[in-house]
């Protein structure tokens, strides 16, 4: 298919209205999982409209169908049973791809799980091998530690107690912590070494606690026993993630005033952080009338060291806008970036080189030079598959007469309506 790309634009450096954000692709993924896994009990409220959301929630309501349509599966040629599975594809949907590996080995079906070429790239090895500890049936179709995986019927609960290591994605961690109730054992996972993105792991147990399941968290390990889920609701809060993009065009721009409808200043979000990041920006974050309100104020930016390991998805986000302003600032906890979307580091290297700014890497500490930066008046950016690098890299539209940004559709993945948000509080966007 081919890539749609836009010229964006904005007439002076004064931003104002009002945006209504899509629900937290983060929270309903969990959500939905969540809703499957209780029969029922549990419905999720605010669904977000986000493409990996939306792909999620598709799969989930065919997952009772899966033994009757069993013979419309992958090319039996590629696979290792006998039986055709079920095939799903989930494209390039990466919280889907590990949360269904935990998932499915509980339906007891022969399944085929893959995804996008990139998504094929993305280690799947470490969750793999957990849920083979636990008793799951799991084969590689291609190369060993990463998708496409054939999930075997068969599960039955070999081992209640995981290690796993606390610096490698918390979506893997999270994937388990979500079965932990429905398993006839349940689960102790033992978390090894420092445990990277601490509030998404937070976040999957508070909403686990809403749903009636509860645990325990002692030093490194974090116990659930088998039980029920109660009825309840999960609503589904504004994405904090999408609410980044405002914080840095607010940033960017001399004057800003913006509403940011039903964001709360007690998230279950750890990227609501971004109300502490961007204060050093001079953005200040008033909550009243049901939401949240930024203005900018001139101030000088101080702080040289930003700390990303619970935030890993604002680093693009705080980089640009660092870059942006010519800020040397230096940057650790950027472990997981490698392996997202794009392998995000190279990326931003690459797109950062156009305005003259270097990301140098030195051990895990990455550094910004801004001593050659420059603002020309048109840049084209790449956004590598990558939704992310399009958002984050938007707000130079504030300062750049002319940004063309590659593959704009790519945003369907988290923020459908940015786009159109954009146009909604000033900026012009036209295709390319």
């Amino acid at each position: 298919m081919a890539k749609h790309n836009i010229i964006l634009t904005k007439q002076g450096k004064t931003v104002n209205g009002t945006v209504q954000l899509t629900g937290s692709k983060s929270e309903c993924n969990r959500a939905l999982i969540i809703e499957a896994l209780s029969g029922g009990k549990v419905k999720v409220e605010n669904m977000s409209d986000a493409a990996d959301a939306v792909t999620l929630a598709g799969i989930l309501r065919k997952s009772e169908d899966f033994e009757a349509e069993s013979d419309k599966g992958a090319d039996e040629n590629t696979l290792l049973d006998t039986h055709t599975p079920y095939l799903i594809n989930i494209g390039p949907a990466g919280t889907a791809m590990r949360f269904l590996t935990a998932y499915l080995p509980l339906l007891n079906k022969n399944i085929v799980l893959t995804g996008s070429e990139r998504m094929q790239q993305r280690p799947i090895g470490v969750l793999v091998d957990a849920m083979r500890k636990l008793g799951a049936k799991i084969s590689y179709v291609n190369n060993e530690g990463y998708p496409p995986i054939q999930i075997h019927n068969g599960f039955q609960q070999q081992a209640n107690l995981i290690s796993i290591k606390g610096d490698i994605s918390s979506q893997y961690i999270t994937a388990l912590l979500l079965i932990a109730s429905s398993l006839p054992q349940g689960l102790s996972l033992e978390i090894e070494g420092e445990l990277t993105s601490r509030p998404y792991v937070e976040m999957t147990l508070a909403m686990l606690r809403q749903a009636g399941i509860q645990h325990t968290w002692a030093d490194n390990t974090i116990a659930i026993a088998n039980q029920p889920f109660a009825e309840t609701a999960l609503l589904v809060e504004p994405d904090w993630s999408a609410a980044s993009y405002w914080y840095a065009i607010a940033a960017l721009s001399d004057e800003a005033e913006l509403f940011l409808p039903g964001l709360t200043s007690y998230s279950l979000q750890g990227d609501s952080v971004i109300t502490e990041l961007m204060a050093n920006f001079g953005i200040t974050s008033v909550f009243k009338d049901g939401g949240v309100y930024l203005t900018k104020e001139p101030k000088p930016i101080f702080r040289k060291i930003f700390d990303l390991k619970e935030c890993p998805d604002l680093a693009q986000t705080i980089i640009v806008v660092c870059a942006a302003l010519g800020h040397d600032a230096s940057f650790t906890g950027l472990e997981t970036l490698k392996i997202k979307e794009t392998d995000r580091i190279l990326a931003l290297q690459t797109e950062l080189a156009k305005i003259g700014v270097k990301l140098i890497e030195k051990g895990q500490v990455y550094k910004l030079d801004c001593s050659e930066k420059q603002i020309p008046q048109r840049m084209f950016v790449s956004t590598y598959d990558d939704h992310r690098m399009a958002m984050a890299f938007a707000p130079l539209a504030t300062l750049i007469p002319e940004l063309e940004v590659e593959d704009a559709d790519v945003v369907e993945k988290s923020y459908p309506a940015f786009w159109t948000d954009l146009v909604k509080t000033g900026f012009e966007v036209n295709p390319a």
